[in-house]
């Protein structure tokens, strides 16, 4: 309706519209409760949801595999299943693809633990003086170098072969001198 003058007929009109009762709902009408959908893991599902499956991956690198299957035995993971997680795949059928999330989230886990024992090893080294070297036994000294190469070969990275034959795989070697004591040097006396 336009603004501005108008004809009785079509105020009539308008004036009908506006009022003319709206259907009115009956108030016989009885309620329905609706069960609103599950959220998260249904019944029968056997998907196992990524961040699960990095949480399992990483309690085996951590704890062993003896806490990864008790952790996964409480969500109704097999224990096939807990291996192929700790390998980086998301199931028995597809273990040689690594799905890259767990992949990294595994190498992450690795980096911390290994950067809070090589601390602790660094800690340990530090405590072992050239003053209290001198003074153990043969026996003793064997025993500490053994359990050093231990240390260092368990934090080492395990070698792996190059996908591409002409790119050789990065490998450093570092070699420290050995403190030596100025007694152990010969000395020569000179006249002038």
């Amino acid at each position: 309706m336009a603004i501005g003058i108008v004809s009785d007929d079509d105020l009539a009109r308008e004036l009908e519209k506006i009022s003319t009762p709206k259907k009115v709902v009956p108030s016989s009408v009885i309620p329905e409760i609706v069960e609103m959908e599950k959220k998260g893991r249904k019944e029968g599902d056997v998907n196992v949801p990524d961040s699960l499956r990095q949480i399992i991956a990483e309690e085996h690198l951590l704890n062993g595999r003896q806490s990864a299957l008790g952790l996964a035995k409480m969500f109704d993971i097999s224990p096939a299943s807990v291996s192929a997680y700790a390998n980086g795949s998301t199931s028995t059928a597809s273990y040689g693809e690594q799905k890259p999330s767990i992949i990294n989230h595994i190498n992450k886990s690795r980096a911390r633990a290994i950067k809070r024992a090589s601390k602790t090893l660094n800690g340990a080294l530090n405590a072992i003086t050239q003053e209290k070297l001198d003074y153990t036994d043969a026996k003793d000294l064997s025993v500490i170098a053994k359990n050093m190469s231990g240390i260092i070969k368990d934090l080492e990275p395990d070698k792996v072969q190059s996908d591409n034959p002409d790119k050789p795989i990065t490998q450093f070697v570092l070699y420290a001198p050995q403190f030596r004591d100025e007694r152990s040097f010969e000395v020569i006396h000179v006249q002038e």
